[in-house]
């Protein structure tokens, strides 16, 4: 009946159903304190250092026992204390009995509490730039060996001069290569809120340390260090500024803006079968039409994505309304919108690299319908020729208006193909360049230098950008739902 009772209540799909285990277990409560008592070590070692009179049996206590939480007893101490950091200050203390008197020592709760969600930013930042990096390699990939196949460009989801297949992908990867820099640089901008006390001015550490600065300082240097900072804040109220939460949420809302748009566009050209997604061998696309191919992966990103951009004004919200040195309104909040920022953005990119590890083309699908509509876009190619072999381009214009409406009419009022090609080559005015039509119609000689482009882009801002992530591009997703 126990394994029964998980079904008796809400389970956040983002876990139960999507996310990778290793983004579900960087905000999970395990790793959140066994992380809160690192730092009680961390601080117990700094102070040890700089001279407080703590033990090395103190210390070495309050590390045999670093993961064994007694989670049980903490709940009930928290029903007693209405304190999280208390009820785990004393759950620490029960089976630390020597190191409980120096347990915290000067600290305030967002010592462990901001602290631990710098760590988590830090490395759920960490989990997804590697995936990131996987995704744009993917798509930088398929840019490459569809670079030059043409393809019906799209302004307005109306057809319009041609481009290619892999430039239209470069499109793609313009928009994720900004994202990988924002990912970075807000991971990289992370520092720790370090050892501040409980308003950010040190005094209680100042007064630990009998009005020593410089001990303080180091202190708090130390410490940071052990943690795994560069640099922690130089100034803090009781919490670190809550816009660094806004800056690494909206790195992560603008890179499910991106994917929106990305997989709306394989979903808009799955429509028109020239590019599919993945579909295995025994997937069900329809329950009540078998013959259905839906493009499930990239409307599930779709749907996830409008979450992660709507998370993004929890942390806007929030910061804005912090007042003075803190209120306590923020918790609530980010205990939900920042992981699930993070949870949100890792199955995105999972699912992502799914999909442009096994995009499929049809070229001939493709070329069809360049077919359908080249020949309109052709027409001034078929004036100039016409020109170059001595007519008057104001006639030849009109010629083919008039050809270019008859055409339109069979095409929109009869169903009928787009016949132009076949109405110039019929009229005897158009004599003189019947031998250079399939010239003047061929493709590529309408893609421009959209080639070249997908090559220098590739070269000179995708592929170096993956140069860190070299060793970790081998990883292969597996997605079960």
């Amino acid at each position: 009946m126990e394994g029964a009772d998980e079904f008796m209540k809400y389970r956040s799909p983002l876990v139960s159903r999507y996310a990778s285990k290793e983004m579900a277990y960087n905000f999970s409560d395990r790793k959140k304190f066994t992380t809160w008592r690192k730092l009680w070590i961390y601080l117990a070692k700094a102070e040890k250092a700089l001279g407080l009179p703590i033990t090395d049996a103190q210390i070495l206590e309050m590390e045999s026992h670093e993961v064994d939480i007694d989670f049980a007893m903490a709940a009930e101490e928290e029903r007693k204390l209405r304190h999280d950091v208390m009820a785990h200050v004393h759950t620490f203390a029960h089976c630390c009995p020597t190191a409980a008197p120096i347990i915290h020592l000067g600290a305030t709760s967002c010592y462990v509490g901001d602290n631990t969600d710098l760590i988590m930013l830090r490395d759920g930042f960490d989990l997804l730039l590697p995936k990131l990096a996987r995704v744009i390699d993917r798509l930088a990939n398929f840019a490459e060996k569809y670079a030059d196949l043409p393809t019906l460009g799209f302004t307005h989801y109306q057809p319009a001069q041609l481009t290619t297949v892999g430039k239209r992908a470069c499109l793609w990867l313009q928009d994720l290569a900004m994202d990988m820099r924002n990912l970075q640089r807000a991971r990289d901008d992370l520092r720790f809120r370090g050892v501040k006390g409980t308003t950010g001015t040190q005094a209680s550490f100042l007064q630990l340390f009998q009005g020593d600065h410089d001990k303080v300082e180091e202190l708090d240097r130390m410490v940071t260090k052990m943690a795994g900072f560069e640099k922690a804040y130089l100034v803090t109220g009781q919490t670190y500024s809550r816009k660094v939460d806004v800056d690494c949420v909206a790195s992560l809302a603008s890179l499910g803006a991106t994917v929106h748009k990305l997989c709306t566009d394989i979903r808009l050209l799955a429509n028109l079968k020239e590019i599919e997604e993945p579909f295995e061998k025994e997937q069900i696309g329809s329950s009540a039409m078998p013959y259905k191919r839906n493009p499930m992966r990239a409307e599930r990103c779709c749907s996830l994505a409008r979450h992660l951009v709507a998370l993004m004004a929890d942390p806007l919200q929030t910061a804005s309304v912090q007042w003075l040195e803190r209120t306590l309104d923020d918790s609530a909040n980010r205990r939900i919108s920042l992981p699930e920022s993070f949870l949100t953005a890792d199955i995105i990119l999972s699912t992502l690299q799914n999909i442009t590890e096994g995009l499929v083309v049809y070229p001939k699908v493709i070329e069809r319908h360049i077919r359908h509509e080249l020949p309109f876009m052709a027409t001034e190619n078929i004036i100039m020729a016409m020109v170059k072999a001595g007519g008057n381009r104001q006639d030849c214009h009109e010629k083919i208006r008039v050809l270019s409406q008859e055409a339109a009419a069979v095409v929109k009022q009869e169903g009928g193909d787009n016949d132009l090609l076949a109405r110039v080559q019929r009229d005897p005015y158009f004599a003189p360049i019947l031998g250079q039509l399939d010239a003047v119609l061929d493709p590529k000689t309408f893609i421009g230098r959209a080639p070249q482009q997908v090559a220098r882009f590739l070269s000179e801002e995708v592929r170096p950008l993956l140069e860190p992530y070299k060793a970790k591009m081998d990883v292969k997703i597996e997605l079960e739902l």
